[in-house]
């Protein structure tokens, strides 16, 4: 049984179709990427996963459970995460706090332990706990936003352009730590415009174009297909 599966999901903005019938699989400790141009629709298949946006037609199933119809916030308590494009950390509050309210769904004793292995991965984030998350600069707010995401202990991560106006050495930095989550069993399905932080993660990919799905493979394979340069030029 995979871990995550779409089976033919189509969703829409008010009455303007954006994906049409997108069936893929993730299995358990996988890293998948979701690739093509701007405006494909990987952003909306995310978002039709993760409960953000609800799936017009098709099915969402996560550890063999229909999620289609499921809140957002009744998804995050089932291991599922999303770390959204833009990162939408808390501005006026806190390091802490922001890493704090991630937990929210959790009842159990470990969380100071959690803590303590986010500061580890990221250790900017130790140093500026008290400080206003509005304040940090786009490297240290993405760390904030994935450290964030693990606090509800995940099965599998949503990451949505982790590497977006980062500077060349942080895009390195997030793409590793993203690489070491998922080396430590993590599932990661990933959207990112960046082919080298792509291809550094993800060992399997889907290439979306105009809304659906086109091609699938190994990233090995995927690397040299000239389908896959057209659809992050958008050609």
């Amino acid at each position: 049984m995979s871990l995550l599966a779409l089976e033919t999901v189509c969703a829409t903005y008010g009455k303007v179709p954006v994906i049409q019938d997108v069936s893929l699989e993730l299995e358990e400790g996988e890293s998948v990427a979701l690739m093509g141009a701007n405006g494909a629709g990987k952003t909306t298949t995310l978002r039709a996963i993760s409960g953000v946006l609800n799936a017009r037609a098709g099915n969402v199933r996560f550890c063999g459970q229909d999620i289609t119809r499921l809140s957002a916030a009744r998804i995050v308590r089932l291991g599922l995460a999303h770390c959204p494009e833009g990162r939408e950390v808390f501005a006026d509050m806190s390091v802490l706090e922001n890493l704090e309210l991630g937990a929210y769904t959790r009842h159990d004793g470990r969380i100071v332990e959690d803590l303590r292995r986010i500061y580890a991965l990221f250790p900017v984030l130790k140093d500026r706990l008290k400080q206003a998350a509005g304040s940090l600069s786009g490297g240290e707010q993405q760390m904030l936003a994935i450290g964030r995401a693990l606090m509800s202990q995940p099965r599998l991560i949503l990451f949505d352009e982790p590497s977006l106006g980062l500077s060349p050495l942080l895009v390195k930095q997030v793409a590793r730590a993203i690489k070491t989550l998922n080396q430590r069993g993590l599932s990661v399905l990933l959207v990112e415009q960046n082919v080298y932080v792509t291809f550094a993660v993800a060992t399997r990919g889907y290439v979306m174009e105009n809304g659906r799905l086109t091609l699938s493979g190994p990233m090995e394979a995927l690397r040299t297909d000239r389908r896959v340069k057209q659809a992050y030029l958008g050609g």
